[in-house]
């Protein structure tokens, strides 16, 4: 650190690149079964899609601003766009290099032969020209190029298609360009093929189109084809005011969205200069919005490359396990009220949650549901719990998160469906997305009232749920229920909610009241531990960290000898061990076979140690533009249990790596007994079932 006030920051948008790096050292991982290789492929290459729409766009904008703002010339310094290209570019090739030089021939080792820009076998050329007439042919919309800067042709959103080079046989000499779709999203990526001796044969869709090019162009003699795809802003832009009917205003961004400014063009790296320019030039592209690529693009389509030898070369599957505590009772109401009780999902079986809601709509001691809902399964269990409530007659109130990113869509059909039910619904607050994942059942039990919490890390997702990890409680402690529903008294009414006489949560912490002000506190409790000499530490797990103020109050906490330990999945502007700044602090990435999702919070506070988990990461959205809950862990069982937990993962030596402040995965050293975190979760889970 140059002087006590300059601390290091690590870039958030190079650190989430880093992540996603990170994401393709499992790819390249020969421990890893090969199609969950090729599945971890998709996802580096869908996390890059998602990059080009939501951040390149603050990006090109952010660095071209002449910005006298210290701090906004710092995160987005003018050489940024060009340091995220040559990342991405680097990554690309390496993406390539895996996929042809490892993934490629280990499918051939065992049998799948998947065509990869090498000539097509004679014995299949029937078969695919068969394929073409019959599906793929009236799907494509071949279009003709005119003058430059004067598009006739509107290239969709992160579809694929052909710049394909022709000659008019009537006009010898003369080269024209055409635009032609390739139906990716009308057809299966890969078309299988005929068998040849043990061999099984896959082709992208793509090449069956390239075999047929003169059967498009009857008229022309065809020069080449080159496949590119124009990635679009995706941010919605809302004006966040309750200025008419808020989801009127997000159907009407929806339709936009698709048609939003470049913010990449890829294209095949063999695509001829004479042509490149062609294509910057006529859809009116910035010479920075062209991105090199290989021949195929959309990889993230690997994630359903077919698998010939079903059952093998992937993953095992970990059947949920059953948590018998939650079984002592026909109820689940008289599980919980037995005991509290703590879910590790997806180890434990998503059933519970499930049965949660689905007891609550028929339970006829059930009056009333209180649930905040960010992220809805296309085809969701609970939004169809909740309709049944309702239509039961019980009292059910749903806040629905209508601006959550990639989801308006969905979650506007079912706010509009348990509207039409009768549900309460809830939308969006001025300024503010609803990220929190709580609900609250009201039960009248003996004369009296008796609440069920319910509080989490994630997930009211079902899909998500199979491979997200996430803690999530059940209990019946007044103090949380009391809490909770000041809260959605707040979410109704937009007004302060005032609990014991005064404006305040004495057990919760909330986003936008006393979650900052309390974390502060937590950590400057270790600080004076710390400089007393006495045992300091704090574990933290997040998904991504980059909020400044919190991540100087940690560099303030390792100056002081607190020992911090981090485990941060996605993006971390923290710089560990920079010297005179953070020496004490660790930052660990885990990736595996589920997404790491919970977050987590432990301060040793002299021997006494404190737990919280809930649904905030540390970035600026989460703690100043969301509303979102962390709660405690009071049961002394349930806090072993979670310390067990993250004991596992601080000490995993196969998944695990160490993030530098040059933002570099760095292997851990690997000495000792392999421990590979999330396969020891499962064992520990399974034990205690």
């Amino acid at each position: 650190m140059a002087d006590d006030n300059k601390y290091v920051f690590l870039n958030r948008d190079l650190s989430w690149l880093s992540f996603n790096q990170r994401v393709l050292m499992e790819a390249a991982d020969k421990t890893v079964p090969l199609y969950s290789r090729i599945s971890f492929l998709s996802i580096f290459s869908s996390n890059l899609d998602e990059f080009f729409r939501v951040r390149m766009p603050s990006i090109f904008a952010f660095t071209s601003i002449d910005a006298k703002k210290t701090s906004l010339r710092e995160e987005y310094p003018k050489e940024l766009v060009q340091q995220v290209q040559d990342t991405v570019l680097k990554h690309q090739q390496e993406f390539g290099r895996i996929l042809s030089e490892e993934i490629i021939p280990e499918l051939q080792q065992n049998n799948i032969c998947l065509y990869y820009g090498e000539p097509i076998r004679a014995e299949h050329k029937e078969t695919i020209r068969e394929y073409f007439l019959s599906k793929v042919l009236s799907f494509l919309q071949p279009v003709l190029l005119h003058k430059e800067n004067q598009p006739n042709v509107f290239l969709e959103n992160n579809a694929l298609y052909f710049i394909v080079d022709v000659e008019a046989e009537e006009a010898p000499g003369k080269h024209q360009y055409a635009v032609l779709n390739i139906p990716s999203s009308n057809l299966p990526r890969f078309k299988e093929l005929p068998k040849l001796g043990q061999d099984n044969y896959l082709l992208f869709v793509d090449d069956v189109i390239r075999e047929n090019l003169q059967e498009i162009f009857p008229a022309f003699i065809v020069h080449g084809a080159w496949s590119v795809k124009l990635t679009r802003d995706a941010e919605m832009n809302l004006e966040d005011e309750f200025i008419g009917d808020l989801a009127d205003k997000i159907e009407k961004q929806l339709e936009k969205r698709e048609v939003g400014h470049a913010t990449r063009l890829l294209y095949d790296s063999a695509m001829p200069a004479g042509v490149k320019d062609f294509v910057q030039k006529y859809f009116l592209l910035r010479k920075e919005e062209m991105a090199e690529g290989g021949r195929y693009h959309n990889l993230k389509d690997l994630g359903s490359l077919p698998n010939p030898v079903k059952g093998k070369l992937t993953y095992s599957n970990w059947s949920p396990v059953f948590h018998p505590e939650f079984d002592t009772h026909r109820s689940i109401f008289q599980s919980i009220a037995e005991k509290e009780k703590l879910l590790h999902l997806p180890y434990h079986s998503y059933n519970y949650i499930l049965r949660f809601f689905n007891e609550a709509a028929i339970d006829p001691h059930v009056k009333e549901i209180f649930v905040t809902l960010y992220r809805v399964a296309a085809d969701s269990h609970i939004v169809n719990a909740l309709i049944s409530a309702a239509k039961n007659g019980k009292k059910v109130t749903v806040f629905v998160e209508l601006k959550a990113r990639f989801d308006e869509a969905n979650n506007l059909k079912w706010s509009k469906k348990m509207k039409a039910a009768g549900i309460k619904i809830i939308n969006s607050i001025p300024g503010l997305k609803v990220h929190a994942k709580v609900a609250l059942v009201k039960r009248w039990e003996n004369k009296k009232w008796q609440d069920y919490s319910f509080m989490a890390t994630g997930n009211f997702n079902e899909s998500t749920g199979r491979f997200y990890t996430d803690h999530v409680l059940f209990t019946t402690q007044p103090e949380f229920a009391d809490e909770l529903e000041q809260l959605f008294v707040y979410l109704q009414s937009r007004t302060q909610p005032v609990l014991y006489g005064k404006i305040s949560f004495k057990h919760l912490l909330v986003s936008q009241f006393n979650m900052i002000k309390r974390f502060n506190k937590l950590i400057d409790r270790e600080i004076k531990n710390a400089l007393k000499g006495r045992p300091a530490r704090i574990i933290i797990k997040l998904n991504n960290l980059q909020e400044r103020a919190m991540i100087e109050k940690l560099y303030e906490a390792s100056r002081a000898g607190v020992q911090v330990d981090l485990l941060v999945r996605s993006i971390c502007s923290l710089a560990p061990g920079v010297p005179g700044q953070s020496e004490n602090i660790k930052v660990r990435r885990i990736v595996d076979r589920y997404l790491e999702h919970a977050r987590v919070f432990v301060f040793y506070n002299d021997g006494a140690p404190e737990y919280y988990m809930g649904s905030a990461d540390w970035m600026n959205r989460n703690l100043h533009s969301r509303i979102e809950v962390v709660f405690p862990i009071y049961d002394k069982n349930l806090q072993e249990e979670l310390q067990h937990i993250l004991d596992i993962q601080l000490q995993d030596n196969c998944k695990a790596v160490l993030l530098s402040n040059r933002m570099e995965n760095e292997r851990v050293s690997s000495e000792g007994t392999p421990l590979e975190a999330q396969q020891a979760i499962y064992d520990y889970v399974k034990a205690k079932g």
